[in-house]
């Protein structure tokens, strides 16, 4: 037995996993309060009450048979465990336990243990004096817990007397009482050992334990969560001799021991409830019954590692159930299947990778290096770093380093395991392929990993046995797979390279031929395994064609493409009831449609790669050749397609058979829209012929399909489906772990979200797609689509999805985003050619506008092309301005003479130059509205850093598939364009000239671009504030306020300039609204800016050397000193600043902030109030100097001299010893300001009020400091 609780307790586990518990259900659990964290009282069994339990050593066990020292180690600890488990028990279940043993042991036993006891003298006086111990401990305990102490010592008391009565009973042992009867046959077996026996005794009765503390979490082999009061029977299997053995089920830390025993069959079985559990836990099936999330827990505790080592086992079935839980973990199998729907859209080829982005991993790594070389520094800092801290952060990148698709590959080439297991690996390398282009890298260096894969699993044949009905599959290899072709097509979309790669290298052109040319039906594979694996094949061919390769297979293939063509109206007499094998027919059509718009696609630019190639010139250093598909080989097949769409559009009506063929009718209308684009910029093409085909294809397709009520249904389903209006649909799964990228589409998505099944989404967005190529075409049609921006659910959708704030950017949102954001962008590029067409149109501009504007903050990397897109058309386009003329300047006059929605005056800062003009906030607009054009040169040129980016986003969006070089998108970290975008060109030249600047150097001269970009920069701004300021909400006031002060921190003498003067006044005046005062927050910390402190300090420093007094800068100098302020900004004037308090003449008239925000309440910082004090006594601050803090100063000390709180001994000190100063003080007129100061008045010279005499309460108080200091000093002076 003693050897069996030390094998116990050598079994470790994830410390973590203890933080797993069920979630107790006890309704008495709960105080009467009804809080439930708080943990009960104490017992005394947590106190050193409890030492009277404990003797120094056993009375049975001395550990003699183990060796002396060792043994006798041993025997202790049994001992204390014995005790401990004696102390965790009631008296009601010590005295059942002790009922049991008496009724069970034979009477001679129980003698012998008696014996025992009462023959060691020594441990009875222990025991004697341990009790005594207890006594004068429990005395000195308070009422409340000497009653549970007291209960103890009954249980002991109790067990002892009850003992004492059976110590003169002489009690016989019988082979009855024996769990097992011994045979004289038995070797060894003369002497019997109960303690050994123990293990075979009844289970104790199942205990309800009504605690605040949640039980340990215990699992069954299937994974399922068993619930704390489950009494389930032993034959079960799931009781063991653990901790709990009552309990049936595995803890985590039990199942972690099992999965390092030395028995394979154990070994397996935690590894098997281990992945069952993983699974069950991303399904959500614990999310309401644990505390905490089990996969974090896993991780934490080493679980990925144990996977990773056990794939290493010799054993096959480990090595199996190892590859099963690392497929659970990683593999979200939902998450496959709406990217395989997704893979059809408008640029759904195209895929964010599932590269994890942790913010706390950025903010560690994050140094002044960009680009590449940021990117190559992160790269050898992860080389560098040990396998677990790398996977901390990307479980996929830690798994990479310790080679795991070498191990994998050895699996499958070798080991040759069981089709599960194949598919299990297929599915994880499919994983990590997704992860990145490096990842892809990686997987097709690694050596003979691809070759086993393509030669034992997409082989040109195989035995036609594993098509015949109720075969059962041994094995995999030799056998065609579409898993396996699935990770070929996912490996190719990590670049252009890979793909030639696999086609040429890895023989894979020959795979395509052989799985397409074959109709699936004649497979010799399962009908539905065939459809799926040409499903793959052809979406493989589409990612080749994407990069503009394998075309030359079009030419081989083109009568196979024709039948297939030919034979997809027939879809639509099978659609009559949903099943899946009409539904794998539907994604096989519309892969091949995907493919034929790659093909158009690449054919589109094969005679302009032809010129170039031809004209020979020496200045191209590289030649690209011309694809081997021409324009006149792919224009034929668009009567088939477009034939095929006209039979499935008069579907539209029947709600089964549309959503089941809306997918490919998707493909269908995208299809048009990529070939009549191509077809328009072919020079074998009449141009007349292209225009009259849009023409009929407008009267005889569009028209009456935009007329169809299904059409209106599907305008009206865009709210309940949208993501934007809808954030919570794609927010993250709640087992998501940070480590892994996950959709979160496990357990599927709602029917009505926008990737669900009714979603209108894909097919509007292809149909607006249509829509703006043809109206781009053929400018005289826009006004045949006017209605299209009519819809009232459109209008909804639009008006709604800009408002609502998005969600944050994750592996689970992004791609969801980017589709609802391109049929957006279709929406608004419609708009802008309905601006300059429809009379009409002026309705919907200022929507469409606040659309654009929200998108622009909103669009995700490789999206480059839409951004450049709205600004180049859409977001300085004077047609979306409409109040520039429909009277906004003048309206913004007139609010500003009645002073529409303010409570005083907004007055606008003179300014320290020549003396000009002040303009008018109607004038500022009106010139700013004149100069939209100037102001769009402006922003496009300084996002000139997005060049790169933006070619290779034009490229996607134009089908230039020779330029493409991967179909993995960018790291979605956030959006393109951060949300303070419109400061953009005044951050970006401040950071210019502070960099240019040398320490303690000034530039002497700007030059006059400077003055220009800045201004049509503050232009931009105040039209924004004035016309869209809800799109600006999401900037706080704070930040705009900071990048405003970039205005006097760029030069010297920029802020002096004329224009530049009159629109950073406007805008002031627009921030010092009440509203925009009460929302100011200086504390908290601002997007894109360290410390706003460190930025007011050089506010300071440069105010010093080159304000010339500017009131306009000393009012940006003087916001941030209001009292709700931090009091270190105030510090830092009055303390190291206090020369600037000579040049911050702005008066009171022209100050646009009420004085109250800057004396109420009272200040209580000393230091701050001598500071006051100070500068007020040595004339640094004065009224005619400094009008606004010398009212805050004198309002402040005179509040603090006449205070008469409660307060410490030092302040009360302090403000008499400044009341006594002040009495005493020659300057009649401070002194007279600072005793008789009374409130503040806006309409005083002075700012505030004065009292003609002291009210007698300060009065009094004024005389009993003055005397007390006269009586004080009297001895003195007349000594």
């Amino acid at each position: 037995m003693a050897v069996r609780r030390a094998a116990e307790k050598a079994a470790t586990a994830p410390s973590a996993a203890e933080c797993v518990q069920v979630r107790s259900a006890a309704p008495d659990a709960l105080d009467p309060e009804g809080s439930v964290g708080e943990a009960p009282l104490p017992t005394s069994r947590d106190d050193k009450a409890g030492d009277f339990l404990i003797s120094q050593r056993p009375c049975l066990i001395t550990g003699e048979g183990l060796g002396s020292q060792k043994g006798e180690q041993e025997a202790q600890a049994i001992h204390k465990e014995n005790l401990e488990k004696l102390q965790s028990m009631s008296e009601e279940e010590i005295l059942q336990e002790q009922g049991r043993l008496l009724a069970q042991l034979d009477s001679s036993l129980v003698a012998f243990l008696k014996s025992r006891r009462g023959g060691n003298e020594g441990q009875k006086k222990e025991l004697k004096m341990e009790q005594n111990k207890l006594e004068e401990f429990v005395e000195s305990l308070p009422v409340a817990q000497h009653d549970v102490r007291s209960s103890l010592s009954m249980q002991e008391s109790g067990l002892e007397e009850s003992v004492r009565k059976e110590e003169n009973t002489k009690v016989e042992i019988t082979d009855d009482d024996l769990p097992v009867k011994p045979k004289k046959e038995w070797i060894h077996m003369d002497n019997v050992e109960f303690e050994k026996l123990e293990w075979m005794k009844d289970l104790p009765s199942l205990r309800q334990k009504k605690t605040k503390k949640g039980m340990q979490a215990r699992f069954s082999l299937k994974g399922e969560l068993i619930p704390a009061d489950a009494d389930l029977p032993t034959h079960l299997g799931l009781h063991h001799h653990g901790e709990e053995a009552e309990r049936a089920g595995y803890s985590f830390q039990e199942l972690f021991h099992l999965s390092r025993s030395q028995v394979t069959q154990q070994r397996t079985l935690a590894l098997q409830v281990l992945g069952r559990i993983v699974q069950k836990a991303r399904a959500g099936e614990f999310a309401s019954s644990l505390k905490g999330s089990v996969l974090h827990l896993l991780l934490d505790a080493g679980f990925l590692f144990l996977l990773r080592f056990s794939l290493d086992d010799a054993v096959d079935n480990v090595m199996a159930a190892s590859v099963g839980a690392l497929r659970a973990l990683l593999v979200s199998l939902d998450d496959e299947r709406y990217l395989d729907w997704t893979f059809s859209w408008y640029q759904g080829m195209a895929a964010f990778p599932f590269v994890p982005y942790n913010e706390e991993e950025e903010e560690e790594e994050e140094e002044e290096l960009n680009g590449t070389e940021k990117s190559q520094d992160k790269k050898l800092k992860d080389e560098n770093k040990p396998d677990s801290d790398v996977a901390r952060y990307d479980v996929v990148k830690g798994l990479l380093k310790t080679r795991i698709q070498h191990r994998l590959r050895y699996i499958l080439e070798v080991v040759r395991p069981v089709p599960t297991v194949v598919l299990d690996i297929l599915h994880i390398l499919t994983h990590i392929a997704r992860h990145s282009s490096e990842a892809c890298s990686q997987l097709l260096d690694c050596p003979r990993l691809i070759e086993t894969i393509v030669r034992e699993f997409l082989p040109t044949q195989w035995d036609p046995q594993v098509a015949e009905p109720g075969c059962l599959l041994t094995s995999l290899h030799g056998v065609a797979c579409a898993t396996a072709m699935k990770f070929i097509r996912v490996l190719a979309s990590g670049g252009r390279n890979a793909t030639a790669r696999l086609l040429n290298t890895f023989e894979m052109k020959s795979r395509l031929s052989r799985f397409i040319a074959e109709d699936p039906l004649d497979l010799p594979l399962p009908r539905e395994e065939a459809i799926r694996l040409s499903t793959e094949a052809f979406r493989l061919w589409a990612v080749a064609a994407g990069y503009g390769q394998a075309c030359d297979l079009y030419r081989d293939l083109y009568p196979v493409l024709v039948r297939i063509l030919q034979s997809l109206p027939e879809l639509i007499s099978t659609c009559c009831g949903k099943s899946p094998m009409i539904e794998l027919s539907v994604q096989r059509a519309t892969a091949v449609v995907t493919l034929l718009i790659q093909v158009t696609q690449t054919a589109a630019y094969t005679a302009e790669l032809q010129a170039k190639l031809s004209s020979n010139n020496s200045e191209d250093t590289e030649q690209i050749l011309p694809p081997p598909v021409a324009w006149n080989q792919v224009s034929g097949l668009q009567p088939f397609l477009e034939t095929s769409l006209k039979k499935f559009l008069q579907e539209i009506s029947q709600a089964e058979t549309w959503l089941t063929l809306q997918p490919l009718a998707t493909t269908y209308v995208i299809y048009l829209g990529v070939y009549y684009s191509a077809c328009s910029q072919q020079p074998s093409v009449n141009p007349i012929d292209c225009l009259e085909e849009l023409e009929r294809l407008t009267s005889e397709v569009l028209q009456p399909l935009l007329s169809q009520p299904a059409i209106h249904s599907m305008w009206d389903l865009l709210r309940p489906c949208s993501a934007l209006c809808n954030p919570l649909s794609c927010s993250p799964a709640p087992e998501s772990v940070f480590s892994i990228a996950s959709l979160s589409c496990t357990g599927g998505k709602p029917p009505l979200s926008l990737v669900g099944s009714k979603s209108p989404f894909p097919f509007l967005t292809a149909l607006l797609f249509l829509i703006n190529n043809v109206t781009h075409i053929h400018k005289g049609l826009t006004s045949k689509y006017s209605s299209v921006l009519g819809f009232r659910g459109l209008k909804d959708y639009l008006h709604q999805s800009w408002q609502t704030g998005p969600p944050s950017v994750t592996p689970s949102s992004a791609w969801i985003l980017r589709h609802e954001y391109h049929l957006q962008y279709f929406v608004l590029a419609l708009a802008q050619r309905m601006a300059g067409t429809c009379p009409d149109y002026a309705q919907h501009a200022s929507l469409h506008h606040c659309v654009a504007m929200a998108l622009l903050s909103r669009l995700l990397p490789g999206s480059e092309h839409l951004v450049y897109g709205v600004l180049l058309d859409l977001a300085f386009n004077p047609e979306f301005l409409p109040e520039g003329k429909a009277g906004g300047p003048e309206a913004a006059d007139f609010s500003d003479i009645l002073h529409l929605g303010t409570s005083a005056k907004l007055a606008q800062p003179g300014s320290a130059a020549a003396f000009f003009s002040k303009a008018t906030r109607g004038a500022l607009l009106r010139e700013s509205y004149q100069n939209l054009p100037l102001i769009r040169s402006c922003y496009l040129s300084h996002f000139v850093h997005l060049q790169h980016t933006l070619k290779r986003s034009q490229a996607s969006y134009r089908g230039q598939n020779y330029l493409i070089q991967s179909l993995l998108l960018p790291e979605a970290k956030g959006p393109i364009l951060p949300s303070d975008w419109p400061f953009f060109p005044l951050i970006s030249l401040y950071n210019k000239v502070t960099n240019t600047e040398t320490p303690g150097a000034v530039l002497n001269s700007l030059p006059l671009d400077l003055v220009n970009i800045v201004t049509w920069n503050l232009q931009w701004v105040l039209l924004l504030e004035t016309w869209r300021a809800k799109t600006l909400q999401s900037i706080p006031t704070a930040a705009k306020l900071a990048r405003l002060m970039c205005v006097f921190l760029t030069g010297n003498d920029l802020f002096l300039e004329a224009p530049v003067h009159h629109y950073t006044a406007a805008l002031l005046s627009v921030y010092c609204h009440p509203k925009e005062l009460d929302s100011l927050d200086l504390d908290a910390p601002l997007p894109g800016l360290v410390s706003f402190y460190d930025l007011y300090i050089s506010l300071l420093e440069q105010f010093e050397g080159v304000s010339f007094g500017d009131p306009l800068f000393g009012v940006f100098v003087l916001l941030p000193l209001q009292k709700r302020f931090s009091v270190h900004l105030r510090l830092s004037v009055f303390g190291e600043h206090t020369s600037i308090l000579q040049a911050l003449g702005v008066p009171l008239q022209q100050f646009p902030v009420p004085l109250e925000r800057y004396t109420s309440p009272p200040e209580d910082n000393l230091n701050l109030l001598r500071l006051y004090f100070r500068t007020l006594v040595t004339g640094a601050l004065r009224h005619t100097w400094c009008p606004v803090l010398y009212v805050v100063a004198v309002a402040h000390v005179n509040s603090f001299i006449f205070s008469q709180d409660s307060v410490t001994q030092e302040t009360d000190a302090a403000r008499k010893s400044m009341l006594r100063k002040t009495w005493l003080l020659v300057d009649e007129t401070l002194k007279k300001h600072l005793l008789f100061y009374r409130m503040l008045n806006a309409e005083s010279p002075l700012g505030f009020d004065l009292y003609e005499q002291l009210p007698p309460m300060r009065l009094k108080y004024l005389q009993m400091v003055t005397q007390k200091e006269n009586k004080e000093s009297a001895p003195a002076l007349v000594s």
